[in-house]
């Protein structure tokens, strides 16, 4: 929903699928399909790349289905961030889900595929905090003190690039690019929803804290403040 690409899907007289992919941009899809490659050798939860075009324009991916995690969760947005204990459940398996993504994710990754930049440093702290200023203060008509809203931004680059405990920066880990595979578990005969990850063409090396902060203070979650706690 928020880029260019195109998504398909393809159906087998079986009833099975895949996802195809057609980009726009030949280095962020050599940058999903490196990582995505990547993540599957170490056992985590992303879809599995199937076939690739020469070029790198077109991929096919395994099919995860519809649900995602922000879809599962509508009623507790609608009534205001009243989560009902089946909607945390399943916010507490993808948070729990993060730190392997960053530890086990990190290990032997070739960082130098990442796009557009390998590594979470100042550059990429001005990318969000000026897409903050222009896209929401600005466009608002926010009244606002741009030479200390400038120092500020100076403080918190600083401080988001002193960590030096760094791990696979998802970049975008939200409730939309998390979906939710139905699995049978095994002797219990029950179906349990399972998060698998998406969308992290933009990953890099950075602070481990990052991700969990974007999902939690994601504007649109509403998730109310005892229950963000208890997710850190």
């Amino acid at each position: 929903a928020g880029s260019n690409r195109e998504y398909y899907r393809f159906r087998a007289a079986d009833g099975s699928s895949v996802i195809g992919c057609i980009g726009t941009s030949r280095d962020e899809n050599h940058a999903f399909i490196s990582i995505a490659r990547h993540l599957a050798a170490k056992g985590l939860n992303v879809p599995k790349i199937l076939a690739v075009g020469d070029d790198e324009m077109c991929y096919l991916q395994s099919d995860l289905g519809n649900v995602s995690l922000f879809a599962a969760l509508k009623d507790g947005r609608e009534k205001g961030g009243h989560y009902s204990e089946e909607e945390q459940a399943l916010l507490v398996r993808a948070i729990r889900e993060l730190p392997r993504l960053q530890v086990v994710g990190a290990e032997g990754m070739d960082f130098s595929v990442c796009y557009p930049q390998p590594e979470f440093d100042r550059q990429g702290v001005f990318f969000d905090l000026n897409y903050f200023k222009y896209c929401f203060l600005k466009a608002t008509g926010v009244d606002f003190h741009e030479c200390r809203l400038e120092d500020d931004f100076h403080s918190f680059a600083t401080d988001l690039t002193s960590d030096t405990s760094q791990g696979f920066l998802y970049r975008d880990f939200q409730a939309r690019n998390v979906m939710l595979v139905p699995l049978l578990q095994e002797g219990l005969g029950e179906v349990v929803y399972q998060p698998y990850f998406i969308d992290y063409q933009g990953g890099r090396k950075g602070p481990y804290y990052y991700d969990l902060a974007s999902f939690l203070w994601q504007a649109s979650a509403k998730y109310p403040h005892k229950l963000r706690r208890e997710l850190v």
